[in-house]
């Protein structure tokens, strides 16, 4: 499902109109942007939470010289699903 096919569905499923679910959609997409950048984690219960996890450096190969390289560690969003999601899945 893309974001197009997200949003005709979430109109279906409310009250809302296209245009309305689009902006819905936005202000969402912009609040868990900007928790997760602050470091904050998002909850949503019953459906899961959206965190940053830290992956250190390490060591990787360029796979067309085969020379080692320094990849550095960066921080990653990650979403764990909530109990009630994995058990409807």
């Amino acid at each position: 499902m893309n974001k197009t096919q997200l949003i005709a569905e979430m109109a279906k499923h409310s009250e809302l109109t296209k245009k309305d679910s689009q902006a819905a959609l936005t202000s969402i997409q912009k609040v868990i942007t900007k928790s997760l950048s602050e470091g904050d984690q998002v909850q949503i219960n019953g459906f899961g939470t959206f965190a940053l996890s830290y992956y250190p450096a390490r060591t990787g190969r360029n796979p067309q010289t085969g020379e080692t390289i320094e990849i550095e560690g960066a921080n990653k969003a990650v979403f764990k699903p909530a109990k009630a999601l994995k058990d409807r899945l």
